[in-house]
């Protein structure tokens, strides 16, 4: 039997057409890009805007999230198409099955699990950070943070975690609502995005008054910038790299800004929920894309002319909670705004979390559904028709994650399920125009070869750059997975 055999696409999108075993569709296209910017727009905005500027891109932050969106763009075209063209659950998983046959999918299934589980836990742990940050800090520490971690308080006292029970509680309730239903989580979700898209604009809006020009002259990082120093004499900052000024520094810029971008991809795992994927799917996908675009240009645009980009490196003042930072001391009388960004980047978490939750459940519905997992995966509620019980399996999975070990255990894996994802659908577009020029495209991405091509290499450039101990981490998942292929899932595929 061949390693590489395919999926028939007839017959997967026959399958997505039965009414009486599918999921529900209820998703129009509003739906769909408010997924998309939940997604999206979490703490990336807030906390990488500042960390890009301070570290390399100055106040021309503004073309590194152009030039980030670019690169997202060529993977979100691909998207796209695949979307409007094979409109079932599985994102890239199910575009790879049908495109470059069953061990690639597998693996990119696998890979996935990095992208939204550990994702969503990771997420939900700094959730409890924020929300702690928003009370005053009146959580015990011992119920919210991991037994791993400890701290000696300024009176002696050690401290040992016993569990993060807030990053658990936000994970039940958002279980609670996907089972209820995917329409009733996109609504909940769209008034999430309403509020945190809603103070974003309001610091923007208000924050367009205090921007000083000086603080965006120069524009560009100059060449001969002294390295910024620590009020103890130590060098905290040093931009003599090639990626650390002018045009250079514009593009390390957009490296770190990536990051912020990611969560658009989540819109494909909801195809088979959308009322009229051919229309809508690449309108969630690309209408998402464009408007946190267009967010993030003008905060990166407010921010660094309220503060000057050097104070975002200094730890004393706004390298921590840099948007808080720049409110309080730069924009009189709107201390009001700095507790409502906090809201915000909660708000902003939330709906991380729900996407993610949700693009991981219907992953693995497909994957059941394919006999690469077992069929509990793919059960769905009698009343709801929704996989319940892989919501159920996935809360007890990432909750005991994000319970019981520390949120920097999950460093790059996230970025690299993604950027994995990213490469093969790239790629995947190329080879279904060669092998199947005939089939049927709702939505054809422009410029073939040219666009795959540029996406493929773009996020394998990504994937080289996260640091050797994240790799060596994901070579092993990915071996792990192979290992769990060969022993059940290809014994058991329904291709076989």
């Amino acid at each position: 039997m061949s390693l590489f055999r395919k999926k028939d696409l007839s017959a997967m999108l026959a399958q997505a057409e039965d009414g009486g075993k599918g999921l529900k569709r209820t998703l129009g296209a509003g739906n769909l890009v408010a997924l998309g910017v939940g997604a999206i727009i979490g703490a990336g905005l807030f906390v990488r805007t500042a960390a890009a500027a301070g570290q390399a891109a100055g106040p021309a932050v503004t073309l590194s999230f152009i030039i980030a969106a670019i690169g997202c763009a060529f993977a979100g075209l691909c998207y796209a198409e695949f979307a409007a063209m094979i409109p079932i659950s599985g994102s890239a998983y199910a575009y790879s099955y049908v495109t470059m046959g069953e061990t690639v999918a597998w693996i990119i299934g696998w890979a996935l699990i990095m992208e939204y589980a550990l994702g969503a836990a990771t997420v939900s742990i700094a959730w409890s950070e924020y929300l702690n940050k928003l009370l005053g800090g009146s959580i015990p520490y011992e119920w919210s943070h991991s037994p791993l971690e400890s701290v000696t308080d300024t009176a002696g006292v050690l401290h040992q975690g016993i569990m993060n029970a807030p990053a658990l509680i936000i994970l039940l309730l958002l279980t609670l609502l996907l089972i209820k239903g995917t329409q009733e989580s996109a609504i909940v979700n769209a008034i999430i995005v309403f509020i945190k898209v809603a103070i974003v604009i309001i610091f923007i809006i208000l924050g367009w008054q205090f921007i000083k020009p000086e603080n965006h002259t120069p524009y560009f990082i100059p060449a001969d910038q002294p390295p910024l120093l620590d009020a103890a004499g130590n060098t905290i900052a040093d931009y003599s790299g090639v990626f650390k000024h002018g045009w250079g520094g514009v593009l390390g810029g957009a490296a770190i800004v990536f990051f912020a971008f990611i969560g658009f991809d989540a819109v494909s795992t909801a195809a088979q929920e959308a009322k009229n994927p051919k229309r809508d799917m690449p309108i969630g996908i690309l209408g998402s894309l464009v408007v946190c675009t267009i967010l993030y240009i003008l905060f990166g645009h407010v921010l660094t002319g309220v503060a000057n980009w050097k104070e975002f490196v200094d730890p004393l003042k706004g390298r921590e909670a840099s948007v808080a930072y720049a409110i309080s001391n730069y924009m009189t009388g709107y201390g009001w705004l700095a507790t409502a960004v906090t809201v915000a980047i909660l708000a902003g978490f939330s709906s991380v979390i729900l996407v993610m939750l949700m693009g991981q459940s219907r992953v693995f519905f497909s994957m059941a559904n394919d006999g690469l997992l077992p069929k509990v995966f793919s059960d769905l509620h009698p009343k709801y028709r929704t996989p319940y019980k892989s919501n159920w399996i996935l809360f007890v999975f990432v909750g005991a994650f994000a319970a019981f070990v520390p949120g920097s255990v999950a460093g790059d894996l996230t970025s690299f399920g993604t950027l994995f994802a990213f490469v093969l659908v790239s790629a995947g577009i190329w080879i279904l125009r060669v092998k199947s020029p005939e089939m049927e495209r709702p939505f054809k991405t422009p410029l073939v070869p040219l666009v795959p091509i540029l996406g493929a290499i773009i996020c394998l450039a990504m994937i080289f750059a996260l640091d050797a101990q994240t790799l060596k981490v994901a070579f092993g998942w990915m071996v792990l997975g192979l290992v769990v292929y060969f022993v059940y899932s290809r014994k058991h595929s329904k291709l076989n």
